[in-house]
Parts: C-alpha cells; structure tokens; sequence
C-alpha cells in the first residue's frame, strides 16, 4: 500500500492500490478456482473492489505453508519477533489516513470512527512487541526438594484466525500480534464484507518483516470450505474466533476432534444499570458511548438499558436528545456521526426488531426508522416502555437502537442485568461506592465499565463468560493463549 499523503488520494485512490489477492507462503496469488467476489460501500450501494474468492486447495496450501514455517519461527529470536512488531505498529500509524479511508468504504463508520480504530488497531502492535521479550518461565523445588523443575513457555503453534467485519483491523490485530509475539504461525480469514482492510494490514506486516510462511490470508465468500480443512488438518494447534455463538460452537465442536487449544469471543447482550444516585450527565454519555460506538455494530455495545424508575423518564429523554441531533450520512462526508449498517440483512434485523418491539407497546422517543436515502441506514432510535418479551431485549440488535426499561430495587436490576444466557460486558452507574463493588461483582460478565462506556483497552484482557466465549485477548494474560507450559524434571543435586 502507497504511503503517500492520504490527503491528497481519495478513497478510491487508496483502494485501487491495494493488492487483492490471498496471501500464501509469502506471495500474493489469485485463488485455484481464479473466482473474485464483490466488495460492497453500504453507504453507497456501489462495488468499490473485487477480491480473491478462495476455496478449500488454497486453504490447504495455506496451512501446509504455516505448518513448515512454525519450527523456524519458534527459534527466532524474541527481540526479532518485537522489532517487526514495533515496525509494523509504526508503518500503521504513519498509514493511519489511508487505512481510515479503506474501513469507512468497506464498513460504513464514520472517517473521525476509522481513524480512532486504526489507533487502536496499532496500539495491539504496539502491546505485544512489548510482551513478546517477556515470555517467561519458572523454576521451583519439589516439596520433598529431591527434585528441580525448569518450567518454560513455548508457542503452541500454528493458529486459525477468523475475525469478524464490524472492527476489521483491530480484531485483525488483535489476534495477529499476539501470534507473532509468542512465535506462531497463522492462517487468517477476514470477513467477507470487509476484507480489504485485513489485506492491507497483511501488506504492512509483510513489509514489516514478517517471514513467508508465517501469515497466510485466504478471503472467501464460503467460509466453510476454508476453515473446515484447517480445522481438520491436523496441522493447526488453536484456533482463535470473533463472532457469533453459533459459529463458535460449532467451531469448538471442530477444534474438540484434534484437542485444539479454543479462544473464542462470541456474541453480548450487554445491560447498562443507571440507579437514582447516577451523574445523569456521565450515565447518558456513558450509555451513549456503549450503544453508538460503531453504530452499535459490537458484541460489546448497549443492547438493554435499565433505569431506576425515579430518572427513568428524564434518562430517556436526555439519551433522545443527545442521538436526535447526529448527522446520519455517508462515513466518507465531513461531520458525518453515524454511518450505515453494514448490509441489508442487517438493516433489515433492526427494522424488525424495532416493529416487534413498537407492536408489543414500546414508544419511539426519537428515531425509529430509515432514512429516504440510498444506502443501509437507519436512525438513531430510543424506545421507552419496551416490553420484556420484545425480541430486541434477547437479541444482539446490533445497530443504533436503545431500549430504555424502568426496574425500582437494585435486587431488579441485578436479576434482569443477569438474565440472558450471554456475559461478555455491562455497564454500571452510581455515585455509590459500595452499590458499585456490590453490583459489580453480581454482575455476570467478563467486562463491567463504572461510570464508562468503554470497556476495550489493549492492556486489558478482554474477554466474556457463560455464551459469550473462553479466554482473553489483550492484558499481560492475551499472549498466554498462544503459549504452552512445559517443564523438565532433574534429581537436585
């Protein structure tokens, strides 16, 4: 990718420099059926790209290169692994313009939106160039002190990556620089609606010194066709998923027949607790931070808003003021807040979800529709009144909609933040120290923000329970996935 000044290329510019091809055993090629698939702005409706569309040979070259490539990779030195890291964290912020211009085409955000992931894309690059010169180990006596163990940390080897397209090159970083800090190697598959920013992040990485072999790239249109022959070649030791449940299920199902080492980081339903004692200025930012983030495309976003009845009402009306007055329009136009949903399907699940939820009683305080615009966009909306059995409180509704609910006793809202069948991340406000230690621990997530909407930091390990997935990615704790304990016995002498 051209490093040029972004300002004077257009997003179209950028993108038509782009390679896109799959990326096997270091070269760049089309796939073995020579079949290319569209890339669609959903701001637009126009094709904006065509991309190698591969299928299960490239998948099986892919993980036979990163199988031969992983005993090299393992031997070379941690400072090397950090040096092209760092160097790679450098060449992606100096490409911060460009690679903003190739999210917000493929995926909708806002420009300003795509800039901000692109940062904190690069600060995973920069996290695990750090932790990848120190690996540990130990070395303890046993309890009798006859014998001496030397405990070490080696990869665990090569890895199946597959990442979602709502956060296209953070998620790519996210589970990329942690491979490479702990000496793994990797087949990745992007999302199909958003691969042209997990190829360019592979370029980088490439020019970064990334030895062949040791990322391989295969985009595809069927995702079965691909990960099932990694899943199943014996070859791969982890696999590493972001997306929904479902999937992840049956990819664990895949990983149990070779006993692969599973980190997955599956779908939310997130609940925000505002009691009576809340800053209502904090909480409506906080909730507004949690819920629009992306417009609201994230496992970790707002899906049920539960207020004490006492504010509920003033609650609902500030969080509608605050949404009303976002500029709705093509990510890529100056001022623009809120881009579009990503496909039609999408557009489509929240419009249904909004009528079930009108049907059943709910009032739209501000919102509630589609705009008369080409494109898949949606309102930002807030619902008062949302009755329980409304699909959208089970559901991940994924777009720029806030169901507010009334609860009275903290005993309430405790039972209703914890009634769902998923825990990756809640949201608590309160003034009161105690209520926040209180709650916060019976609160049955992975992730609690106080008085925040932000939980996703790359020195955090991020990461849910119950059906919202295993393992953390992130922290002093991310690398560990990609790592093995061994240790070797000897009489003391």
């Amino acid at each position: 990718m051209n490093a040029q000044d972004p300002a004077s290329r257009t997003a179209s510019e950028v993108i038509s420099g782009l390679i896109t091809g799959l990326l096997i055993d270091g070269a760049w090629g089309e796939s073995a059926s020579g079949a290319r698939f569209e890339v669609i702005n959903p701001a637009t409706e126009e094709v904006i790209a065509t991309v190698a569309d591969g299928g299960p040979e490239d998948a099986r070259r892919a993980i036979e290169a990163a199988g031969c490539a992983q005993a090299d990779w393992a031997r070379t030195a941690p400072r090397e692994r950090s040096e092209i890291l760092r160097r790679a964290f450098d060449l992606v912020m100096a490409r911060q313009g460009e690679l903003a211009l190739i999210m917000t085409s493929e995926m909708g955000k806002p420009l300003a939106e795509a800039k901000g992931e692109v940062a904190y894309a690069a600060e995973f690059l920069r996290w695990f160039s750090e932790e990848a010169v120190r690996i540990g180990g130990d070395q303890v006596l046993s309890g009798d002190g006859k014998t001496r163990f030397m405990v070490s940390q080696q990869p665990v080897g090569p890895c199946v990556l597959v990442t979602p397209w709502n956060f296209p090159l953070a998620m790519g970083a996210r589970k990329v620089a942690p491979a490479i800090a702990a000496g793994c190697t990797m087949v990745f598959k992007p999302a199909e609606l958003t691969p042209l920013t997990s190829l360019a992040l592979a370029d980088i990485l490439l020019e970064a010194g990334v030895p062949a072999g040791v990322l391989n790239i295969v985009c595809t249109t069927d995702a079965g066709s691909v990960v099932e022959p990694w899943m199943s070649s014996g070859i791969a030791r982890k696999v590493s998923f972001t997306g929904s449940t479902a999937v992840g299920v049956k990819l664990l199902e895949q990983a149990s027949q070779h006993v692969m080492r599973s980190s997955m980081e599956l779908g939310g339903n997130a609940p925000v607790l505002v009691f009576e004692d809340a800053d209502l200025d904090v909480a409506v930012e906080g909730a507004f931070a949690a819920k629009m983030r992306n417009m609201g495309e994230a496992c970790t976003a707002a899906n049920r808003i539960y207020v004490q009845r006492s504010v509920a009402d003033e609650f609902s009306r500030r969080l509608a003021q605050r949404l009303d007055i976002l500029a709705v329009g093509d990510g890529l136009d100056e001022g623009i807040q809120v881009g579009p949903l990503v496909e039609p399907k999408a557009l489509r699940k929240v419009e249904d979800l909004v009528d079930d939820a009108v049907q059943r009683g709910a009032e739209v305080v501000c919102g509630g529709s589609r705009p008369d615009r080409p494109g898949y966009f949606f309102s930002p909306t807030v619902l008062s009144g949302v009755d329980p059995s409304s699909r959208l409180m089970s559901e991940e509704i994924f777009g720029p909609v806030a169901p507010v609910i009334p609860f009275d006793t903290e005993e309430e809202a405790i039972a209703l933040a914890n009634d769902t069948a998923w825990g990756l991340s809640g949201y608590l406000f309160t003034r009161d120290l105690e209520r926040a230690f209180r709650v916060g621990d019976a609160m049955e997530v992975g992730m609690v923000g106080l008085n925040t909407g932000i939980v996703s930091n790359p020195a955090a390990p991020f990461g849910g329970i119950k059906a919202s997935g295993l393992g953390r990615e992130g922290g002093r704790v991310g690398i560990d996935e990609f790592l093995e304990t061994k240790y070797m016995a000897m009489p003391r002498g």
